[in-house]
């Protein structure tokens, strides 16, 4: 069986980069904005309601593999390397592509994740259920019954497929552990998994509960992540465009919390709700798209400087509008109301975006695919999934040896003597650690150590500052709280840390 690749993020690779003192191999993705994207086919959405969410294979074997779902509760794969005719129908590409379809609820399916590498789908209906597929089998594994309205929100765990944390209607998320233990069945015999924890009113404002005419305030969870930290959870709602960020080791209170306008007070913010959420590979952006017809990026070390930019052009004039950063950080993809889709180049949020024109109704759901550099899908209420393909799909960026050495001399003299260290005892089992694109000394068995040379007292001089820095590294983040590495780099002895470390709680006037 193919083995799937899965890059790490930037909170697993940082201590990685740093001692082996190069760059993050950067993926080649679209380098500039692509008036080069064109539409590769359209596929008809087979069955009675439109899609409702649509996401690519997250391994390399199936990232050419579309899933969507639609208002009648199928859930529907598509091959999209396979050839589109430009002569055939919707329908027809629809039956050229299909590699299979299942009822997968009697209730719309409002978003869907891969899991397990690509075996398992889970979806998440308006029948107030979440269910794991098999896909092979197209046999539902798993059903996770606890929310009390429907779910509109799915994350899976990072790097534990195991762990999912779904966002519902009734303005709770919950998180889900499928290896607990379950007794109970349906009556087709599917095994009922109920939530670890439950967090309820998770957006919920403050002052009135009600509106003036007694109607509920709108409490909705929209969207969830799991962030790359492997720790923490990101929610937005219906209510207000405010992101909050939990610790799933104490969810009795936000960790913190940020939105557009930081020193706004409850009033500016209150009918600008967020439609969805998502992250780029290395997790260390988030992307916010509010019903102010706007997209709002932040870094998640920094969130108390609000949105680090801000991007316009489309309509969100619905919850079903979505937007999503791409893997690599560069682009903002956005369905909207007027029936195109949008992409900026996130590095040039005032340039005009790209405008992908060809559906005929409200764009909705949208995705990117993770290994087939520049190929994404939109969703329309037209009753269709496109596909796109960038023609600019290949931009080397390799790192200079230069910026290599540069990062290698900032080493400092106890990390890199026990680098050079570890190096040796590496290459005499016959391993290789690569320090350098340039020069790779590490299958030399016999690799060259220079001599030091120096006075006495320089090197009295030397072993104090190699002193000084052993202690400074033994600091705990709170010390040098400015500092990514000693935030990112705690020492060993020390409690995992989580964004609770990485900034200031910002204080919201309510």
């Amino acid at each position: 069986m193919e083995t799937s690749s899965k890059p790490r993020s930037f909170f697993q690779g940082v201590r990685s980069r740093e001692l082996h003192g190069s760059r993050a191999p950067k993926r080649s993705y679209v380098d500039c904005l692509a008036s080069e994207f064109s539409e590769a086919g359209a596929i008809a959405a087979e069955h009675n309601g439109p899609p409702m969410a649509i996401s690519f294979g997250k391994t390399s074997r199936n990232s050419h593999i579309v899933a969507m779902s639609d208002e009648d509760g199928y859930l529907s794969l598509f091959d999209t390397r396979r050839k589109f005719s430009a002569s055939a129908s919707h329908q027809e590409n629809a039956d050229r592509t299909k590699v299979c379809d299942w009822v997968a609820h009697q209730n719309a399916v409002f978003d869907i994740c891969w899991i397990k590498d690509d075996n398992q789908i889970v979806t998440a209906s308006g029948d107030q259920t979440v269910k794991v597929w098999d896909i092979q089998e197209k046999k539902c594994t798993a059903v996770l019954m606890g929310h009390t309205g429907s779910v509109k929100s799915l994350s899976p765990h990072p790097t534990n497929p195991d762990i999912i944390v779904s966002g519902s209607r009734d303005g709770s998320f919950a998180l889900w552990d499928m290896r607990c233990n379950s007794t109970s069945k349906t009556m087709l015999a599917e095994l009922c998994i109920c939530p670890t924890v439950v967090i309820k009113g998770a957006h919920l404002t403050p002052p009135a509960k009600r509106s003036r005419r007694g109607r509920a305030a709108p409490r909705s969870i929209t969207s969830v992540l799991n962030l790359k930290d492997e720790v923490s959870i990101a929610t937005a709602g219906a209510v207000d465009s405010v992101v909050k960020f939990w610790d799933t080791r104490s969810l009795k209170t936000v960790v913190t919390q940020t939105c557009p306008q930081m020193e706004s007070n409850e009033k500016e913010r209150r009918f600008h709700g967020i439609t969805s959420l998502s992250q780029d590979l290395n997790g260390v952006f988030v992307s916010a798209s509010c019903m102010d017809n706007s997209i709002y990026l932040y870094n998640v070390l920094q969130l108390e400087k609000g949105p680090m930019q801000s991007f316009s052009g489309g309509r969100i004039e619905s919850f079903f509008v979505k937007s999503a950063i791409s893997p690599d950080a560069a682009h903002i993809l956005s369905g909207s109301s007027d029936g195109n889709a949008y992409i900026w180049l996130v590095n040039k949020p005032q340039e005009d975006p790209v405008i992908l024109k060809s559906h005929d109704g409200e764009v909705t759901a949208i995705d990117w695919s993770h290994f087939e550099v520049g190929k994404i899908a939109t969703s329309s209420d037209d009753f269709t999934v496109r596909i796109w393909n960038s023609e600019n799909r290949y931009c080397p960026s390799t790192p200079s040896s230069s910026a290599s050495r540069r990062r290698i001399m900032a080493i400092p003299g106890v990390e890199c003597r026990r680098l050079m260290d570890k190096s040796m005892d590496m290459s005499k089992d016959g391993k290789s650690c690569r320090l350098d694109e340039g020069v790779d000394e590490s299958n030399s068995l016999n690799p060259i150590k220079m001599p030091r040379i120096c006075t006495p007292d320089s090197q009295k001089k030397q072993c104090m500052l190699d002193s000084d820095m052993s202690e400074t590294f033994e600091k705990t983040p709170e010390a040098t709280m400015k500092s990514p590495s000693s935030v990112l780099n705690p020492p060993s002895s020390l409690k995992r840390k989580t964004i609770r470390d990485y900034f200031v709680v910002p204080t919201l006037n309510l």
